[in-house]
């Protein structure tokens, strides 16, 4: 119960998603989720589109691999080469934006690093060679590693924990909905204005995304709009006070290497199925880049990531509300989640396209709602000012294990002749190793 300075009788906060009875419906949970204040969710929607945006300009290389590879003769290893050198510059990016948002706040490092990725998009419709393309990614991957440090931080600002696997479930899918709308755009803009105006397209979608965050961000404290009720609520949980704590100390953190471990053997995964299912797709069942050939498979398979993404922060919202520790509702909902990934291992040998296409879209809905849990799980047990700066290490050990996922798919395809089986059957095994980790090594509480 909280007392408002501007009467003196109590003011009762509603039920939230977390609190609300178990057994209610789900517009009940989404009501009491809003009762408390709306700001957040706002907030929560701006990261949404970035993150959306974010991915728009990562998918575009994949669908658009068979043009590409065809007008710049690009071998498999040129391939992967250039999304070797995004790798790269994403692993870079992620260490050092992950402690500059730390230090100079969300807003405005948010910002300067969507205008620098909206810049490289562009540059990309400039290229004209495989060379050109491998800058272009390493640009493009040093200035977009900015995006889930800041999504997350944002969320860490904004979300208490009965709430925030539901916002990183919410913001992440924002993943899925960029690599979605890519096959089914893309085609119609190639066929009309070819793959040049394409690059430069996305560059200007960023640009518009930022007049929005430039006017409508702000912290929790400094917001305009946010009521007493709403940001009470928020900062509810006990935190530590806020001090400047060196990076080798932060190395030495228990949680630090948890989630940095366990991140970098299991990220990866997703990048392979982003980069490489169009072109699986195009060898395997002779599809072209067309919204009713092409589009309409990997739309399915990104769409079903949405429900993985948003479902998987339920799940243990709904654990939480039960009075289970958040820890420990990440790590059980994350056992699920991997034994649901191992459908994935049918899609070498299917023995048709949707076949194909529904093993790969369960493991991969999967794969997302693992994504929002092992991101709530590092919120739930490291201080908010620590935030950017623990996941941006994360996130540069995720991109380092991306560089070499990418080098190696690259080779196993080329050795055996595109022969995507051995692929398809490693993947299972990735996340019950990382969750083997988790649970010896994560803090079950908030880090001091």
């Amino acid at each position: 119960m909280l007392m408002s300075n501007s009467t003196a009788r109590p003011v009762v906060l509603p039920q939230t998603f977390a609190s609300v009875h178990p057994h209610a419906g789900i517009g009940e949970k989404v009501r009491a989720a809003l009762g408390v204040g709306k700001t957040r969710w706002v907030m929560l929607a701006l990261v949404f589109f970035a993150t959306t945006l974010n991915y728009i300009d990562r998918a575009a290389l994949g669908v658009m691999q068979p043009i590409l590879a065809k007008e710049m003769s690009w071998s498999t290893m040129d391939y992967a080469n250039i999304n070797f050198w995004f790798q790269v510059g994403y692993a870079v990016g992620f260490l050092l934006q992950g402690r500059l948002i730390d230090r100079v706040g969300v807003k405005r490092a948010f910002f300067c690093a969507v205008l620098l990725w909206s810049l490289a998009t562009g540059a990309h419709g400039l290229a004209t060679s495989a060379v050109g393309f491998m800058i272009c990614r390493f640009i493009l991957g040093l200035t977009e590693a900015a995006n889930y440090p800041a999504c997350v931080k944002t969320t860490r600002l904004w979300f208490p924990a009965g709430e925030r696997a539901l916002a990183t479930g919410i913001f992440n899918a924002g993943t899925n909905v960029g690599a979605m709308v890519t096959p089914a755009l893309l085609p119609l803009i190639l066929s009309v204005w070819g793959w040049q105006a394409a690059f430069i397209g996305m560059g200007l979608l960023g640009i518009v995304w930022l007049v929005f965050w430039g006017l409508k961000y702000f912290n929790p404290e400094e917001h305009p709009s946010v009521t007493k009720a709403e940001l009470e609520y928020i900062q509810k949980d006990v935190e530590p006070e806020p001090t400047k704590v060196p990076f080798s100390q932060i190395l030495r953190r228990r949680g630090t290497w948890a989630f940095a471990v366990a991140y970098m053997i299991t990220a990866p995964v997703f990048w392979f199925y982003l980069y490489w299912l169009p072109p699986f797709l195009n060898q395997q069942y002779s599809l072209g880049i067309s919204v009713t050939q092409m589009g309409i498979p990997l739309m399915l398979i990104w769409l079903t990531a949405d429900f993985g993404s948003i479902g998987g922060g339920i799940l243990s919202s709904f654990l939480i509300g039960r009075g289970v520790n958040p820890i420990r509702a990440r790590l059980v909902s994350m056992l699920i989640f991997a034994a649901c990934i191992c459908t994935v291992v049918f899609a070498a040998k299917a023995s048709g396209l949707w076949v194909a296409v529904l093993a790969i879209a369960l493991a991969v809905g999967a794969h997302q709602a693992w994504t929002a849990n092992i991101w709530s799980l590092v919120m739930d047990y490291t201080p908010k000012h620590l935030m950017s700066t623990v996941f941006g290490f994360g996130g540069m050990c995720a991109a380092i294990g991306g560089m070499f996922m990418t080098q190696i798919v690259g080779y196993v395809l080329t050795v055996t002749n595109n022969n995507y089986a051995v692929l398809f059957t490693i993947i299972p095994a990735m996340y019950f190793l990382a969750l083997t980790w988790l649970y010896f090594m994560a803090p079950r509480k908030l880090e001091s």
